[in-house]
């Protein structure tokens, strides 16, 4: 998008123009690093005006957009600084500047916190919120980070391979995954898969077998065919378990977790992937003890072990 790789096939549009054989400094994009990329022997202001000087612009010109890119960010008290006198939050932030002077019609993002503690990062999501507030400008964020894509974007787009696997919000993904890549990826913790066996299937309704949890039987709304015989994977979010749901289990508690808001309870040792069971606050659950892990059909996932995509 920026233009620093060749496309090897598609267009790039921005803003209704073709942009894909135009060059970088021309596209009208802004790119802010992971890693800071400041000039070591130049001012705050110097840094964030030089593509401007490189193009020409005047003097004066080149002042406005730093004293208002500046303002934007807080960082008027730092222009005479060079990066070595600054912190890691105020060189991200006259990274941002440095792209904000530009007045780009897209900002690139490539994970431009993840050099950040976690008390910088929250402060850095807020100005980078703020941010697009301001210009209006188009964001493309990349990010690992699920609280960042949470809490900045307007779409979310849930990429694999250089491939899109889903596109929506992030609660859309979060409650209504297309696959199982997208379930497992988005939450945290991640969602439970439990290997399965369809039982019967007749356009209106499954009923699968839960060959690990003492072959349990759970009926499952899906409008999806279902033969006999087929290899599923079932998928429940943490929080979906209820002691009082229609169905259950019990598993052993073998860790207990608190992180705060809510425990959780791991369990099922032998699994690839431990059970994950988010508690009520005050449960009284203790590690070591049987717990009846209880859900409602309604709220589980269906997908085909073979393809990982979902069946509705």
């Amino acid at each position: 998008m920026a233009g620093l790789d060749a496309a090897t096939s598609g267009r790039i549009d921005i803003g209704g123009a073709d942009v894909t054989s135009v060059e970088p400094a021309d596209r009208g994009v802004a790119m802010v690093f992971q890693s800071y990329a400041l000039y070591p022997h130049m001012t705050v202001a110097e840094t964030m005006g030089f593509g401007l000087r490189m193009n020409g612009l005047p003097k004066a010109e080149v002042a406005e957009r730093v004293a208002r890119a500046a303002g934007i960010l807080h960082l008027e008290p730092l222009l005479g600084r060079k990066p070595k006198a600054l912190s890691g939050g105020q060189r991200q932030r006259v990274a941002i500047g440095r792209a904000i002077v530009r007045e780009p019609e897209v900002f690139l993002f490539d994970e431009p916190l993840s050099n950040l503690d976690a008390e910088l990062r929250v402060k850095m999501r807020l100005e980078i919120a703020n941010l697009h507030k301001g210009p209006g400008a188009t964001m493309v964020y990349v990010t690992h980070d699920q609280v960042e894509a949470m809490t900045l974007a307007d779409r979310t787009v849930a990429l694999r391979a250089g491939r899109v696997e889903q596109v929506g919000t992030l609660l859309g993904l979060y409650d209504d995954p297309d696959n199982l890549f997208v379930a497992g990826f988005i939450g945290s913790p991640k969602m439970n898969f439990f290997p399965i066996v369809a039982l019967a299937g007749n356009g209106a309704g499954a009923v699968v077998r839960l060959p690990r949890q003492d072959g349990l039987e759970v009926p499952l709304p899906v409008a999806a065919p279902v033969a006999e015989g087929r290899n599923l994977i079932l998928g429940l979010r943490p929080e979906r378990f209820d002691p009082n749901g229609p169905v259950g289990f019990e598993t052993r508690v073998d860790v207990i977790e608190h992180l705060g808001s809510a425990p959780y309870a791991y369990g099922d040792p032998e699994a690839d992937e431990p059970l994950t069971i988010e508690l009520p606050r005050n449960s009284g659950v203790k590690e070591g003890t049987l717990l009846r892990a209880g859900f409602g059909p309604a709220h589980a996932h269906l997908f085909d072990a073979g393809t990982g995509l979902r069946l509705r």
